[in-house]
């Protein structure tokens, strides 16, 4: 459906339950019917998530936005498995989620990286817990790091790197250990405006190159429209699926310079950004 702005949307929920045992061609994650409910500080029963079904493809970048408090980070948690949801199933690549596992890789916007090991000895961990041989480790740890750009601070420890290098080592250190998925919980929040553009470009390369499947939250419209294939925009809390809104440009093709002229960009971007904006209002 084209709303005529040159934006596609697309309702593409998840598949029915009875259809679960076969992951459906193509599909890395499946998000079936997920329902999510906590108990506040004040003791008071709060629904987070409430029937949220959709999948992501093979490769497929995908963003997720919503108002403030509508289960965005709930998701993330529950996909990589650190939060059991109160109903509802996730299936990455054809297998249920129960606990966290090697194929799910995550980044959050809080680093995690460890402050006594320098950028290759971070970027490594994993590797050295999946006891892959130093040789074979080292020359995977060299991918990376030329990856990300961090070529020349590969002996530097945390409190000498800024913040957008942390969030590359962060980043270089999910790769390296080469899960199937990979998860982002608002990963470059916490940067300035300037470190964040060049994130979210190099992002987009790696993306590319790496050809991997992510699933990318944010409260960031602009982000979601530039770095998503889709946008699943979800409502206010209890968060539902609102709508599916694809971008019609290759990742590949795009960089901040070039979006901010193309008019299908500023249309998808405006949708989405009124989508949320609804929700907020309502």
């Amino acid at each position: 459906m084209d709303d005529g702005g040159g934006c596609e949307l697309s309702a593409r929920p998840g598949p029915p339950a009875l259809a679960r045992e076969r992951t459906p061609t193509g599909v890395k994650i499946q998000i079936i019917a997920l329902r999510h409910e906590y108990r506040a500080d004040d003791g008071r029963q709060l629904l987070a998530l409430d029937g949220v079904s959709f999948d992501v493809s093979e490769n497929e970048v995908v963003t997720v936005v919503g108002p403030s408090g509508c289960g965005k980070s709930t998701l993330i948690h529950i996909i990589a498995g650190l939060v059991r949801p109160s109903a509802g199933e996730v299936w990455v690549d054809g297998q249920p989620v129960r606990r966290p596992g090697r194929d799910r890789g995550v980044v959050f916007q809080e680093l995690a990286i460890l402050p006594w090991r320098t950028v290759r000895r971070n970027i490594g961990h994993g590797l050295e817990i999946a006891r892959v041989p130093r040789e074979e480790r080292e020359k995977i740890v060299d991918r990376y790091i030329e990856l990300v750009g961090l070529r020349g601070f590969e002996d530097r420890y945390p409190h000498e790197l800024s913040g957008g290098m942390k969030q590359r080592v962060a980043v270089a250190r999910t790769l390296a250990a080469d899960p199937k998925v990979i998860l982002m919980d608002e990963p470059f929040a916490a940067v300035d405006a300037q470190t964040r553009i060049t994130l979210q470009q190099e992002l987009l390369r790696i993306s590319v190159l790496t050809m991997k499947t992510i699933l990318f939250v944010t409260h960031s419209v602009d982000e979601a429209v530039f770095l998503g294939d889709r946008v699943m925009v979800l409502t206010r809390r209890p968060g539902r699926v609102k709508e599916s809104v694809s971008v019609p440009l290759p990742r590949a093709q795009r960089s901040w310079d070039a979006v901010n002229r193309d008019p299908r960009f500023l249309a998808v971007r405006d949708h989405v950004l009124q989508s949320v904006r609804a929700e907020v209002a309502s």
